[in-house]
């Protein structure tokens, strides 16, 4: 029964879902990092990773460190046994988990510039940028709200991350193959559209294609 929520979960996150097609977050990558293919690819990979572990480290932390419950860690080592509710600090949820994602980028960064540097150069100025991908934070807010803090809700967490991160990455692998056939046949585009105004079109209608799977 949990492997049928947990498909149910992971394509609802995909399709219905989408982050950027259907609630429009992440669009700065999206569309500054989806001229190519290849830099496509990379941003989508570097999205899901952050994405997944950036939902299971707010998870501990809403869990453990912010939600006033007696799992709380200030609670244990500084509660007087009674009072759990002077321990919720659920008001520093933001900048929590921004600064936790903040972190993990830092290590992808620091992994591609290693490991993969044609990829890191290639990425250039929007891997940083995904410390301030609205669709990451997003993510992270949207699991908390939905699933909550309990222990059945991180691995619904984790799989509604990696859901919207290989959406995003569907989004932007498709936007890149189109603006790429664009760039070669751009002599048949007329001038008024060329640049910003048909790639923004593109993703209009790509939008509208990805509402056919609300109701799925």
């Amino acid at each position: 029964m949990n492997m049928v929520l947990y498909f149910q979960i992971l394509i609802i996150a995909v399709f219905v879902n989408n982050f950027v097609l259907s609630q429009f977050l992440g669009l700065c990558p999206y569309m500054g990092v989806s001229k190519r293919l290849d830099s496509a690819i990379g941003m989508g990979a570097a999205v899901i990773f952050v994405m997944t572990l950036a939902s299971a480290l707010s998870w501990v932390l809403e869990s453990f460190f912010l939600s006033p419950t007696e799992k709380n860690v200030w609670f244990i080592l500084f509660g007087d046994g009674n009072d759990v509710s002077a321990f919720d600090f659920t008001y520093l949820r933001t900048i929590v988990f921004i600064l936790s994602i903040a972190a993990l980028v830092q290590l992808v960064e620091i992994f591609m510039k290693k490991f993969t540097p044609a990829m890191y150069e290639l990425l250039g100025i929007y891997l940083p940028l995904i410390t301030t991908n609205c669709a990451i934070l997003g993510v992270v807010l949207l699991n908390i709200k939905t699933f909550g803090s309990g222990e059945a809700s991180l691995m619904k967490s984790i799989i509604n991350a990696l859901g919207a991160g290989i959406g995003f990455t569907l989004a932007i692998v498709i936007m890149a193959g189109i603006r790429e056939r664009i760039d070669e046949n751009i002599s048949s585009v007329p001038n008024a559209l060329r640049g910003s105004a048909l790639t923004f079109i593109v993703a209009g209608l790509l939008s509208l294609a990805f509402m056919g799977f609300v109701g799925f």
